[in-house]
């Protein structure tokens, strides 16, 4: 099943490194990130699961649950777990689904016979509090994904969630954003963006980050 930007995330339980998920009511209303791996014990995963947990922190102060899949078992998850916090020194500190009859990884379409016959690629679900997927992203299996940028697609996600903005290429939280085309009314620019905007183009309007501190 194809699952597209706007889809409920389809529920399920399954068993993980720290028990049954029933994923709905484990989500809560936080925002999650749902990650599949392709296989334990490999050199990539390890360096990705690994900054994963280390930046616990960043997740916690955008009210973020993540979570990880391979079609491993709990055995060997709870196996390579170890391998993952000496190599990294870190801790895991997040569940890893333990997908072995393929039944996740077939509600989110993880499986590219093209590309890996019976292992999961590298994609990424963005699922906000209302449990709807607002980003995916999928890499190669060769490919470390960077999750610096799934960091920086949340805070734009979650920013332009609350102010009619949209963020421009390459930006990062604290710089200029631009002002929804769709704002035009004057009454209300200035009320929304009392710092003022500079007019590019009319459509093309930057202003400073409505939430910068």
């Amino acid at each position: 099943m194809s699952l597209r930007l706007g889809d409920l995330a389809p529920d399920f339980t399954q068993e993980s490194s720290e028990g049954p998920i029933h994923f709905h009511e484990w989500a809560g209303k936080n925002w999650v990130v749902l990650f599949s791996h392709p296989a334990d014990f490999t050199p990539v995963c390890t360096t990705e699961l690994g900054y994963t947990a280390k930046s616990k922190d960043e997740w916690a102060k955008r009210g973020v649950k993540v979570i990880a899949l391979s079609v491993d078992t709990v055995e060997n998850h709870k196996g390579w777990i170890p391998d993952i916090n000496e190599t990294q020194h870190t801790t895991v500190n997040f569940p890893i689904l333990a997908d072995a009859d393929h039944k996740v990884s077939l509600l989110y379409d993880l499986i590219h016979p093209n590309s890996l016959a019976n292992a999961t690629v590298r994609s990424v679900f963005i699922i906000d509090p209302d449990k709807k997927i607002r980003a995916t992203i999928t890499y190669p299996a060769s490919t470390g994904r960077n999750f610096d940028e799934i960091l920086r697609v949340i805070d734009s996600l979650q920013l332009t969630d609350n102010y009619k903005v949209a963020t421009p290429v390459n930006w990062k939280h604290g710089e200029d954003v631009v002002i929804v085309p769709a704002l035009k009314d004057e009454a209300e620019l200035k009320q929304r963006f009392p710092k003022g905007y500079k007019v590019v183009k009319p459509y093309l309007r930057l202003t400073e980050q409505p939430n910068k501190k």
